[in-house]
């Protein structure tokens, strides 16, 4: 067997434990999914502003990884917010390492003070109108520092930042084949997730209102709050389906914030934040798509919900809960990962992740359906010697049975058959003046042209794919960036 079929064959006997977990059933052994960020730098020897600044250089880390560490899955730069985009657009809310923030610390996330958040309490009727022209009519020039507002001069700082930082994005993100590819190819490691979610209330606590704005609208104009998230909700459904894995294997990344208790309260969960959320889960899943739930905190309070959702439909990853709980709850219904604390991996000894990675192996995942990882993502605190110990044991003590009894799955085809998504349910309809995807409608520009004595449907088709360029950027500077 040459090498190249053995890196194949690597990939294919890997991916294929890897999807086998995520749809609760057993494979030969539990799959190893470590979401490892900044440690991916440390261990290749580069600082936290090198990989956070460079991404070429995150790519390296992460491929550093694959080489020398036996995992299952891995995301193709788990640091992702690279800060040369961010500095390009002048994004205010980001701490970058070796300028705000010292060159060793992970870049942070600058919540705006009380009373000077990116949207004031007065502006939800005009993003609930339209959510993308909100955004880059007013959300947009508060948070980029040489993005004019409408009405305010124009500047070259400004054109430089639109231009440059879409233009970056671009590609950032064309980058990610090449190395997906190369991560396949070279070390036969498949990625762990696609695409990109967040609840349509934790947007308004993380990027709009802040969390302090957002738990006063609550209280005093909950009803607008609720169609905000409305308004919200089937853009944002939108982003994830576009940038969800094609061929519905990998499952969506949906990064879980301050929807759960105590940042809420049970009343506010179960009328805005759920019925807001749960449809977009069963749009994305009617598509065939997972979604990894990254539940952020303890969302122990709201399992019961969680399990109102089609079996398999997502994946669970634990972090501050009781782990032992959660599988009591959605075991039998969904995959789970993470649960072995990060703290435990900075401090603790080998032994001591070996006895608390087999309590956990030995509670959840008797029957399958779990994936090895930290309860967090892991950053450069995080011991290499703890985490080669956790690979090691999970190896040793998570077997199911031999690899020859495991069929391999085709590694191109999807995971789950259409069956399988036949669901009840209203999926997130639109009621905003531009449905999503959108920036300005193709019938009012063809109001503006000259009579088209050529190819009408042509120039739509041309105009909304390029419309849809702009409709994106703005958006995933908003959930990415």
């Amino acid at each position: 067997m040459d090498s190249q079929t053995a890196t194949e064959q690597l990939y294919a006997q890997r991916l294929t434990r890897y999807l086998t977990a995520l749809r609760n059933e057993k494979p030969d052994r539990i799959p190893i999914r470590p979401f490892v960020a900044e440690f991916a730098g440390k261990y290749a020897g580069f600082t936290n502003q090198e990989v956070t600044h460079d991404y070429h250089k995150a790519f390296d880390a992460v491929c550093r990884c694959a080489a020398d560490f036996d995992w299952d899955a891995m995301v193709a730069n788990m640091v992702y917010v690279w800060t040369g985009l961010t500095q390009a657009i002048g994004l205010r809310y980001y701490g970058i390492p070796g300028l705000e923030v010292p060159s060793d610390s992970g870049f942070q996330y600058l919540e705006p003070p009380e009373g000077e958040a990116f949207m004031k309490a007065d502006e939800y009727d005009a993003l609930i109108e339209d959510p993308t022209a909100f955004l880059y009519n007013v959300w947009l020039p508060r948070v980029a520092r040489d993005v004019p507002a409408p009405g305010e001069p124009a500047s070259y700082r400004g054109h430089l930042a639109l231009v440059k930082g879409g233009m970056a994005m671009m590609e950032y993100f064309t980058a990610f084949g090449p190395q997906c590819a190369r991560m396949r190819s070279e070390f036969g490691m498949p990625g762990a997730i696609a695409g990109i979610l967040k609840a349509p209330l934790d947007i308004i606590a993380d990027k709009l209102r802040g969390y302090v704005g957002l738990a006063m609208d609550l209280m005093s104009q909950p009803e607008k709050v609720l169609q905000a998230c409305e308004a919200l909700a089937p853009h944002l459904c939108h982003v994830a389906s576009c940038t969800a894995d094609p061929t519905g294997q990998l499952p969506i990344g949906f990064w879980m914030h301050r929807g759960c208790v105590p940042f809420v309260t049970p009343e506010q969960f179960d009328t805005v934040y759920w019925p807001t959320l749960k449809p977009i889960i069963l749009e994305l899943w009617r598509q065939g798509h997972q979604t990894l739930f990254y539940a952020e905190g303890d969302w122990n309070h709201h399992l019961g919900s969680f399990a109102e959702l089609p079996e398999a439909s997502i994946v669970y990853h634990v972090d501050h809960a009781d782990i032992f709980e959660v599988h009591r709850q959605l075991g039998n219904r969904f995959c789970l990962s993470g649960g072995i604390p990060n703290t435990l991996l900075w401090s603790g000894s080998r032994d001591d992740v070996r006895a608390y990675a087999k309590k956990v192996i030995d509670g959840v995942a008797a029957d399958g359906g779990y994936v090895m990882d930290a309860s967090a993502i892991m950053q450069n605190d995080t011991s290499i010697e703890a985490l080669q110990a956790l690979t090691d044991f999970t190896h040793e003590y998570g077997t199911y049975c031999p690899i020859d009894d495991m069929p391999l799955r085709d590694v191109d085809a999807p995971t789950f058959s259409p069956e399988e998504h036949a669901i009840g349910g209203e999926s997130p309809a639109s009621t905003t003046r531009h449905a999503p995807g959108v920036c300005l409608d193709w019938q009012d520009i063809q109001r503006e042209l000259p009579p088209i004595c050529g190819d009408a449907e042509l120039m739509g088709e041309i105009w909304g794919n390029v419309d849809g360029l702009g409709n994106m950027f703005v958006w995933q500077c908003l959930l990415s960036f």
